[in-house]
This record gives C-alpha cells, structure tokens and sequence, in this order.
C-alpha cells in the first residue's frame, strides 16, 4: 500500500478540529452553501436527539448548531435581497392556487 506524502496525511480528526478531542466529527470551516449547512445541521440535531454525545460534546454540538443557523440565517437573507431586487422590490403573497387557475 502506498504511502501519502501529503501534509495531511496521518492526522486525526481530533488534529484537523484544531486538537479539540470535543470537536464534533465531520464538523468543517463554515460552509459556503445553505444546503451544506442546513444537512450538517440535520445531522448533528440527530445526533443530539440519540443522546449518544457527552455533556462536552453536546455543548459542541450546540455551539456548531448556532453558527450553522446564522450561517444558514445570512444565505437566506442575501438570497431575500436578491429576489427583493429582480422583483423591483415589490414582493408578491405566493399563492398556490395561481398557477392552477390559468
């Protein structure tokens, strides 16, 4: 089996969290796309609601919970101000039933 000579090679999770055993498996940088952020969040309120982390871990999970929320909160809210302006800054109520009446 070949050898990586990679800088990463070798390094555990607990290395790539920044050496923090409580860090959260999986857990990256801030993701750049709502949807990364919204299934890694899924992903830890699953984990959360098995109730197989730690206190430590919890508080983790939590606190990357927070984070992915406002990450999520902001993506939603720049994509609000882009419809704001294709829309000439005149949102419309949507209604289900338009679409059906044509």
């Amino acid at each position: 089996m070949a050898r990586s000579n990679s800088p990463d090679a070798g390094r555990t999770a607990a290395d790539a969290a920044g050496g923090n055993p409580d860090a959260l498996p999986g857990a990256s940088a801030t993701p750049d796309r709502f949807e990364s952020a919204l299934s890694e969040l899924e992903g830890i309120v699953q984990q959360m609601e098995a109730g197989s982390l730690s206190l430590e871990q919890s508080l983790a999970a939590y606190r990357r919970g927070a984070e992915l929320v406002g990450t999520a909160r902001k993506a939603l809210a720049e994509v609000e101000q882009q419809v704001r302006i294709l829309e000439a800054d005149v949102l419309r109520p949507f209604d289900a039933g338009q679409d059906e009446e044509a």
